[in-house]
């Protein structure tokens, strides 16, 4: 386990980062290959679904769906942090809804969602997790925004994406919610 209080040297931090500007860089490219290599075992937790996908054929479905709802996904970097086993990446994600998320039916809308991801290190500097932290509230306000709904025809797509989102996260993950409470006293 890794000491909270001991920052690595610079050169392990430099490693990390370009580590994880790879990793964005080779998923907007969708170069999934490049992507799952930065990981020895792929691990994607996404705390606002309570979802995981854990294993080269999980993450890879949830790159696939992630990219038939938003084919032109991008992402632009505000900062990005260090700590003792993470670095930590804030960062606009950017989209055009024109797939399925979900439940959540295509609504054409664009989307700009702040995030927060944790890119989590072992004790031998391999990357074993990417944890993404954001509002979906944000996210579904954009994605339906962009539907008129003075229009009342539109408004069963409303209820269908709001439902939609509702069941992304109707089967939370035990692993995000069963979780042990820090051990602060060393």
């Amino acid at each position: 386990m890794t000491d909270r209080f001991t920052v690595p040297p610079v050169d392990v931090l430099r490693t990390r980062e370009k580590l994880v500007l790879d990793h964005f860089h080779d998923e907007v490219a969708q170069e999934w290959d490049a992507v799952l290599s930065t990981f020895p075992h792929p691990h994607y937790e996404i705390i606002p679904t309570l979802t995981v996908h854990d294993g080269d054929s999980e993450v890879r479905g949830y790159y696939h769906d992630t990219r038939v709802a938003f084919p032109d996904q991008d992402h632009e970097i505000i900062a990005l942090r260090h700590s003792a086993d993470a670095v930590i990446v804030e960062f606009w994600l950017l989209g055009t809804h024109l797939g399925p998320l979900g439940g959540v039916p295509p609504t054409g809308s664009r989307h700009r969602t702040r995030m927060t991801a944790y890119f989590v290190f072992d004790e031998n500097e391999n990357l074993v997790i990417e944890r993404i932290y954001f509002d979906t509230l944000s996210m579904l306000k954009q994605l339906i925004g962009g539907v008129n709904l003075r229009d009342l025809r539109n408004w069963p797509l409303a209820v269908r994406a709001v439902r939609g989102l509702l069941a992304l996260s109707s089967d939370p993950n035990s692993l995000l919610v069963d979780t042990p409470r820090a051990d602060l006293s060393a």
